[in-house]
């Protein structure tokens, strides 16, 4: 998930604070996003709820990447949060203001839920075959994101397609810039096992401190399979009846798309892949004019 290795540094915790879910915190916030969180563009009515999510997902997220908490440790803090979204409140606070939230709204929990699946696999699994098997993961980490914001904004579910489609490539995006980390930190592999083969690297590789040409080569192809989901994403702005959650949608694209194109050329194991503020401005303003005056090729 977006964040791993967050707690990597942490020594092995005491049995009182293995307990607390708070002890597992990487002090990470939305600031620190690839991409926005609740930004300034969407309306202020829907910003609470949206930001009870990412706190949810970010209590998970650092539970789940936590170097050193048992895996135990680990599954029961996610099933105690689990029990926050049914309502126990004494269980995880943060699950349970969540769903707050959305009972509110008159939305239900499953988008929740289905982050804790993958949460839970990130406990268990640390090794993909192939681009199926991750791309079934993406459906349960990255998919219910967006598809909560889509809801929370009462818009149809016939834009579920375009809105995986988005959300798959941040988070494959997110892997190939932590590849050398979440191996190094937690010994998870999210790249596929047959695309390394097929290019002559190794899990291994990624202790270096540079990729070999084998797995550049399957950085590169797999920054190009994510282009390819970011060209099914393109239509999603235009189906997106809230003007304002358009505008994010449009910006998310394009940052995501700079951020691919420069995974086909950089080294995220020497390099870091990632935007400067500037950079980040550019393709906000590229992706506010891309609402307005939509590419030829949209």
């Amino acid at each position: 998930m977006e964040g791993a290795g967050a707690g990597a540094g942490g020594a092995l915790m005491t049995d009182t604070a293995a307990t607390d879910a708070g002890a597992l915190a990487s002090g990470k916030s939305h600031a620190g996003e690839n991409f926005p969180v609740a930004s300034f563009i969407i309306k202020r009515p829907h910003r609470a709820v949206i930001m009870a999510f990412y706190r949810f997902a970010r209590r998970a997220d650092d539970i789940a990447d936590h170097a050193s908490a048992p895996d135990e440790t680990k599954l029961d803090l996610l099933a105690a949060m689990e029990a926050g979204l049914a309502g126990a409140a004494e269980r995880d606070p943060v699950a349970a203001a969540l769903a707050a939230e959305l009972d509110a709204r008159g939305l239900g929990i499953e988008h929740p839920l289905d982050l804790l699946a993958a949460f839970r696999q990130d406990v268990s699994k640390r090794r993909y075959s192939d681009w199926r098997e991750l791309m079934d993961y993406c459906r349960y980490s990255a998919a219910p994101v967006g598809r909560l914001v889509l809801d929370v904004h009462g818009e149809s579910r016939e834009t579920w397609p375009a809105n995986d489609a988005l959300c798959a490539a941040l988070q494959v995006i997110n892997h190939l810039q932590d590849c050398a980390e979440d191996y190094r930190a937690l010994d998870r592999v999210y790249l596929p096992l047959d695309a390394l083969a097929s290019d002559g690297a190794a899990v291994e590789d990624l202790a270096g401190p540079a990729a070999t040409p084998g797995l550049r080569r399957t950085i590169r192809n797999l920054a190009a399979r994510t282009g390819a989901l970011l060209d099914q994403a393109r239509p999603l702005a235009r189906q997106i009846r809230d003007g304002r959650l358009a505008l994010e949608v449009a910006v998310i694209q394009r940052l995501a798309e700079s951020l691919t194109r420069r995974l086909g050329r950089a080294d995220p194991l020497s390099e870091r892949v990632h935007h400067s503020k500037i950079e980040t401005l550019v393709q906000v303003a590229l992706g506010l004019k891309d609402r307005f005056i939509p590419r030829v090729a949209a």
